[in-house]
């Protein structure tokens, strides 16, 4: 698959100073693991349909969900925007999300106002 996502040199060390430090048996490769991450994020797949070039689809889940549990990744992309100077707001696009068809009327059933 020539398509693979890879992070850079320089985009892990800047993500580095934000890995929690590891206690007892090394991590696995860290850029392995969080260009997977990052690349099934971006495709929308499940984990079980990672390329087996990011290795197993279990050591994916198990750091995103460990690590997204304790906050990292929040600190990682805080971090970030925190150094990209901007001073007034920084967002993230979304608006790739698929809505449920039912979405706008969901606050109208629950007691909502209605829009």
């Amino acid at each position: 698959m020539s398509d693979l996502f890879w992070l850079s040199d320089a985009q892990m060390a800047r993500l580095e100073p934000f890995f929690p430090k590891s206690h007892g048996r090394p991590r696995v490769d860290d850029r392995r693991v969080l260009s997977g991450i990052i690349f099934i994020n971006r495709n929308g797949l499940r984990w079980r349909d990672a390329p087996r070039e990011y290795g197993p689809h279990k050591t994916l889940y198990n750091r995103w969900k460990r690590w997204s549990d304790k906050g990292i990744f929040a600190q990682m992309l805080a971090g970030l925007a925190a150094e990209h100077g901007e001073k007034k707001t920084v967002m993230i696009d979304a608006t790739y999300l698929k809505a449920h068809r039912t979405a706008s009327s969901l606050g109208v059933k629950k007691g909502g106002v209605a829009a």
